[in-house]
């Protein structure tokens, strides 16, 4: 499901509804600030879409945007 281009780690996740969407961002912002690596997200109704780089590494992808993208999957187990 991820993708690496353009130096981000991508991906996007389809939910049921709105209702999904969010509670899966709310569970994601959680374990995104107890890791201190915050996502570029978007939402639009039912899907929400990812672009993981490490600033603080140059704009790469890194292991800490690996780890990030390996716990939002844990996550999204749960609406799947």
């Amino acid at each position: 499901m991820w993708q690496e281009q353009d130096n981000k780690l991508q991906a996007r996740f389809e939910f049921k509804n709105f209702r999904e969407a969010f509670a899966f961002m709310s569970e994601v912002a959680i374990e995104a600030e107890r890791m201190n690596h915050h996502p570029d997200w978007t939402n639009v109704w039912n899907k929400v879409s990812f672009k993981l780089n490490t600033h603080d590494a140059g704009g790469i992808v890194t292991d800490k945007d690996r780890k990030l993208a390996e716990t939002i999957d844990g996550i999204f187990k749960k609406y799947s």
